[in-house]
């Protein structure tokens, strides 16, 4: 996205008179987020809010991906060594495809992607440079890798999905974060450039993560890098890639479900017959996982967040294009509503997670609250270990939005401990910490049972209504002009 003062300028000018009057309220206590945040948080979430809101001036999809997808550059205390991988055999693509058919009602309706090459970046933290230094420019993308690796200090290498509702943002745009990630674990991480919806619907993006990480595990030739253990690979995502890495997961565990008890998978990949392990844990940050936005905290955990409501998407304008509205055309961007509860599509479904390495989450006092508390206390209800970090009154990936908030570094010291220690091996009991807003003391919660009281039975039916309700959208004929938009 366009950055110059210009460009600023001409973004910040209209919302003059909101940045007043956020101003204003703050300063008078009478906003009622001021006694939990600084007047900084209070506008850029308000400044989220109308931008990403029903009010906001409709655009075209691929419009909207063209600017968040922008490569920004390499500078500052980041390596970032770029890769694409070559292809492998059709193996891999079959043994999803029979997962997802397992897994299944039989009743969902998705396109099967081919397979294609892998693109993505290692990242890691370069100590020595400054804050606006630019990459070197003389050195080769081999060369870059070789640098980021003198700079590791322990033997996790975290596997990294971007966020961006399946549809936006993109590896280059997560620098910071990820370099941050590799300072805080002593590791590298390794960012996945999967492909985006809806041009590339369910299960696209999944296959190409499954790849990433069969790629790490087991190199492709063109490869710059030597196989990594699964036990010091940990998966990490923020928002929707907390949806890539927690149905990586579910795909995973069902690969090894569907295998003799004791014995482990295998796939056919780039000439050999590999093993398909688990990783070592999964680190989450405000993961999505119900497509559907179905759970109460989606409509009544709005006071510190920015995330618009269902009602709102419902009513969302896109400007037609290629890209929107598909043929056929559809309600959901990531997938058919036929879709939308199956256990890969949104892992909330999903009921077993009894074989699952170690989980962490990082959540806010947000909108995506319930879901992640269901998962996380239906997980340990099956003897999974879970570390959950909530931090009072942030919204949805509030560390990587507001990095002056005093709770932003805490959040990555706990991720990139969490990452650090479980690749370590050391002894990790579940355990639950709220994190209070501006004095950042903690207070212990019960994770078995103290974070929600929404049992399965419930879920169940909210994801169902929430399904219905997009599939309404889709039998209205989907199409509404509205000065040359697209209401769906």
């Amino acid at each position: 996205m366009e950055s110059s003062p210009s460009a600023l300028l001409k973004l910040l000018l209209p919302k003059t008179p909101l940045l007043m009057k956020t101003a204003l309220w703050h300063g008078l206590s009478l906003s009622p987020t001021a006694a939990k945040w600084d007047l900084r948080t209070s506008i850029t979430v308000n400044m989220l809010r109308e931008m990403i809101g029903p009010n906001s001036p409709p655009s075209s999809i691929t419009k909207v991906q063209a600017l968040t997808t922008k490569d920004p550059g390499v500078k500052g205390k980041v390596w970032a060594s770029k890769v694409k991988l070559a292809t492998a055999e059709d193996n891999v693509r079959q043994l999803m495809f029979k997962a997802i058919d397992d897994m299944g009602t039989g009743e969902e309706n998705w396109t099967k992607p081919e397979t294609q090459s892998l693109e993505a970046e290692w990242n890691g933290f370069r100590a020595a440079a400054r804050d606006d230094e630019p990459e070197p420019a003389d050195m080769s993308e081999q060369e870059k890798y070789d640098a980021m690796m003198k700079e590791t200090t322990s033997k996790t290498t975290v596997l990294y999905f971007h966020g961006g509702a399946m549809y936006l943002l993109d590896p280059a745009t997560y620098r910071p974060t990820t370099s941050r990630i590799a300072r805080e674990s002593g590791g590298r991480v390794f960012s996945v450039r999967y492909r985006l919806s809806p041009q590339n619907p369910f299960p696209a993006a999944l296959l190409d993560c499954f790849t990433a990480y069969l790629s790490l595990l087991h190199p492709p030739p063109d490869a710059p890098h030597a196989p990594v253990p699964a036990n010091e690979i940990v998966f990490a995502g923020d928002s929707a890639g907390g949806t890539c890495c927690t149905a990586l997961l579910q795909l995973l565990l069902q690969i090894h479900r569907s295998k003799p008890s004791g014995s482990t998978p295998t796939v056919r990949f780039h000439g050999k017959e590999v093993d398909i392990p688990l990783p070592a844990g999964v680190a989450l940050t405000s993961p999505w996982i119900d497509i559907t936005r179905s759970l109460p905290s989606i409509e009544g955990a709005t006071l510190y967040d920015y995330l618009p409501t269902p009602s709102a998407i419902d009513k969302r304008e896109f400007r037609p294009d290629s890209a929107w509205p598909t043929t056929p055309k559809r309600a959901e961007l990531y997938c058919q509503s036929s879709a939308l509860l199956h256990p890969l599509v949104s892992p909330l479904a999903a009921q077993d997670w009894s074989t699952s390495p170690p989980l962490f989450f990082s959540v806010g006092e947000e909108m995506l609250r319930d879901e992640d508390a269901v998962l996380a206390q239906r997980a340990v209800a099956q003897g999974v270990t879970v570390v959950w970090r909530e931090f009072e009154a942030m919204p949805h990936c509030f560390a990587m939005l507001l990095e002056h908030n005093p709770g932003a570094p805490v959040h990555q010291q706990e991720l990139g401990s969490f990452c650090r220690d479980v690749v370590a091996g050391k002894t990790m009991e579940t355990n639950g910490v709220v994190i209070e807003a501006k004095t950042l003391k903690r207070r212990g919660v019960d994770v078995a049972k103290g974070l929600t009281e929404i049992g399965d039975g419930e879920v169940e039916g909210h994801m169902r209504k929430g399904k219905e309700r997009i599939e309404r959208k889709e039998k209205r004929g989907h199409r509404t002009e509205v000065e040359g938009s697209v209401v769906l």
